[in-house]
């Protein structure tokens, strides 16, 4: 197990490991900012996709891969999110700036009681949980006609900050990716205080973190409201870059597809939302090339795009369960030691904390 030493405390809350990761990441904002000057509209479009599921990627590792609570009811989240951002828009005329962070605050506090609901369960029963809240929300959704459009729909408006309108690829591209940024930046603050090393307690042992005292069902029900606020926000940017939102937008399909962001990613870090995003937002693009090779028969058959959804995340399950970021970071090692490299530097080691006798 590859374990990464600290000399003090202070050291392990910085923001940033050393000053060369430092220069790494400034170097890498610096070339996203740059970025509407060198690529054209569609590939502008496509990283806006990528920042607004990485923000719903951060969500779900708070409360997937930080705090241990399996969901597959984060696309209710980003529905809501969406609709309210909308109806506010479009029946209210409350202005941008004001109606998005309403949007996210719904949905956080939708997601709030959820947790209050669903704090004492664990495992396939939270997942069922989850999952159905998700189906229930799509049908209230497509059942409140009058309200929501139903399963008609609603057009969302551009988007207009202090009658600035952000009508161009590369305005919206910049909004998304100052957004993006902030959201990092407050989970990574998340992950330095109090609340964040709780959540990590309780992912790691519930019974260790209670019997030191963390309040354990009040964690769990902040870490969904954490997750579906960062959902809600997301939702409120997707409804933009659609133009158009029904109710099947966000049904079971995109729950699957943003707990396989985060698996396929990287599940417990924050790089693996980034690397999930960029994953699932390419995936379509390549079954597309890979449908031209395959007979007819299997590329135009409707479960096909499930299907390979399955399989690449059971692929990533059974075979790279530390993601794409654990397997640039085995990399990133072989050649930082190397000759000295061990293949057991990453052995998975369990202890009698994870067993589901504590838990």
């Amino acid at each position: 197990m590859r374990v990464i030493f600290r000399k003090s405390y202070v050291q392990d809350i910085q923001l940033f490991r050393d000053r060369g990761q430092a220069f790494w990441y400034l170097l890498f904002a610096a070339i996203a900012l740059a970025a509407p000057l060198f690529l054209d509209g569609y590939f502008l479009d496509e990283l806006s996709f990528v920042f607004i599921y990485a923000i719903a990627g951060l969500g779900l590792m708070v409360l997937t891969g930080f705090s241990g609570q399996v969901s597959f009811g984060q696309a209710a989240f980003v529905a809501i999110g969406a609709y309210t951002h909308t109806i506010l828009l479009t029946r209210y005329s409350v202005p941008w700036l004001l109606s998005l962070p309403i949007a996210a605050l719904v949905a956080g506090l939708v997601g709030l009681a959820v947790g209050r609901i669903c704090g004492k369960m664990h495992g396939l029963y939270l997942a069922i949980a989850t999952l159905s809240i998700a189906i229930v929300t799509e049908r209230l959704i497509g059942g409140a006609g009058d309200f929501t459009g139903g399963h008609r729909g609603l057009s969302v408006p551009e988007i207009n900050i202090l009658g600035l309108a952000i009508d161009e690829s590369w305005k919206v591209y910049l909004l998304n990716f100052v957004i993006f940024v902030g959201c990092i930046l407050i989970v990574r603050n998340l992950t330095r205080t109090r609340s964040g090393r709780a959540m990590i307690a309780i992912r790691d042992s519930e019974v260790s973190a209670r019997a030191l005292g963390t309040n354990v069902a009040f964690f769990k029900a902040y870490a969904f409201f954490i997750s579906a606020v960062f959902a809600g926000l997301a939702g409120g940017l997707l409804a933009h870059a659609f133009f158009y939102i029904t109710p099947e937008t966000f049904g079971m399909g995109e729950s699957i597809r943003l707990l396989l962001m985060i698996v396929v990613g990287g599940i417990g870090t924050i790089h693996g939302a980034v690397f999930g995003a960029f994953f699932i937002v390419l995936l379509p693009t390549v079954l597309s090339w890979v449908k031209i090779v395959l007979p007819s028969a299997v590329a135009t058959s409707g479960g096909f795009d499930s299907l390979a959804f399955g399989l690449i995340l059971l692929g990533f399950i059974l075979f790279e369960p530390d993601g794409l970021y654990g397997r640039w970071t085995k990399i990133h090692h072989y050649f930082n030691v190397f000759p000295m490299y061990k293949k057991r530097s990453f052995q998975r080691q369990k202890t009698f904390l994870k067993t589901e006798r504590l838990r």
